[in-house]
């Protein structure tokens, strides 16, 4: 998997944009505020078909225009596609793949897998559930469009749930309707819980083995699925629906009470742990970054595992965050994966692979260099 080359127009600070990558790393860098993490933002849109900073299309565009557009030119498994994403006013963003209307955005996964690791990553850690479901959620629509599908069915589900529960005692038949609701939210939800509970056991395992090697064998990772109801670890699909749907029916009550949906996948969490002790509440600051490099890197192998692919990797202002040994071993773990790394400083560390600079300034590109020129 590799991006050759990016084209931007109007997108953020950057009005006309192209760029030529190298195939291993690539250094983007320049002061705060120039427009480096915008490009990793414009290739990570074209992998997920969304920001990684933002929920509003109108938010990238560049001011005083009325549209954005971008072009990205990728390698995946030997055959050339070009990504393109285009948005107008506060229209629906168009997405094509090699000139073919997508519609819908499922359908743009797995044309570009691409894992991100900004300083934003410990809130996996740090804040509360919503944001590991999105680590797992993100990755999981990656490797399976399936996945991705099963959560647009959840979440419209779950609205149109919600507004029966609101509704049920002011209009009559609503409580017969809920029933045919609560099935389809059953069966969605099993698909869910199954992917879900899958993935943490393959990242954990994979996470326990970066893991030993990075603390020297002093630390055992964990990442546990905690599904919002008790499901047994070898429960099926078809027993998970049913466990789900009991309890959707026992508890219709206080869901009623409440207007909203209290139980489910929307509800669920994963637990981290070093030494079976919680990170979020005993983890330092440094036992914390040291954990999600680990996950990070996980992350990757598993998309290799997987697809058969490895995911470029997008490394937004996280060298400043590590300290030299955690930069070596981050280094180290990625050889052969096609790298961009955003930083204000080029020279503060070395590269052994060859890599490409390209320095950034008030959202253009001013200089382009390779490693064997820097000094």
């Amino acid at each position: 998997m590799i991006v050759k080359s990016l084209c931007l127009e109007n997108f953020r600070n950057h009005k006309d944009t192209k760029i030529q990558f190298s195939d291993s790393f690539n250094i983007i860098y320049g002061n705060n505020g120039q427009g480096k993490t915008n490009i990793l933002e414009a290739i990570y849109l074209c992998a997920s078909g969304r920001s990684h900073r933002t929920s509003k299309d109108s938010e990238l565009v560049l001011f005083g225009s009325d549209f954005y557009n971008i072009n990205t030119f990728v390698l995946n498994s030997g055959l050339d596609k070009v990504i393109n994403i285009k948005y107008l006013n506060d229209q629906k963003k168009q997405i094509m793949v090699n000139e073919i209307p997508l519609k819908k955005l499922g359908s743009l996964m797995g044309n570009l897998y691409a894992v991100i690791f900004s300083p934003e990553d410990l809130f996996v850690v740090k804040q509360g559930p919503g944001e590991r479901r999105r680590f797992v959620d993100i990755t999981l629509s990656q490797i399976r469009p399936s996945y991705f599908y099963n959560l647009q069915q959840l979440a419209r589900i779950l609205k149109q749930r919600n507004i029966l529960l609101k509704n049920i005692y002011s209009k009559n038949g609503l409580m017969d309707t809920i029933d045919i609701w609560n099935i389809k939210l059953a069966e969605v939800a099993s698909n869910i819980i199954l992917e879900r509970r899958k993935f943490a056991v393959l990242l954990s395992e994979l996470a326990q083995k970066q893991h030993r090697f990075l603390t020297t064998d002093k630390e055992i990772i964990a990442f546990d699925y905690n599904c919002s109801f008790q499901i047994d670890e070898n429960s099926n699909k078809s027993e998970i629906s049913d466990i789900y749907l009991r309890l959707l029916e026992k508890g219709i009550d206080r869901d009623i009470a409440i207007g909203y949906t209290s139980l489910g996948p929307h509800r669920d969490d994963y637990d981290i742990s070093i030494n079976n002790k919680s990170l979020k509440l005993y983890g330092s600051q440094g036992q914390q970054r040291s954990s999600v490099l680990s996950l990070k890197i996980a992350e990757i192998e598993l998309i290799n595992q997987e697809t058969g692919q490895y995911p470029i990797l997008l490394l937004d202002d996280v060298m400043s965050e590590l300290d030299e040994n955690r930069q070596k071993y981050l280094m180290n773990s990625i050889k052969g994966v096609q790298t961009f790394i955003t930083c204000t400083n080029a020279y503060k560390f070395s590269l052994e692979n060859i890599a490409k600079y390209f320095k950034i300034e008030n959202g253009s590109v001013i200089d382009i260099f390779e490693n064997e020129n820097l000094h």
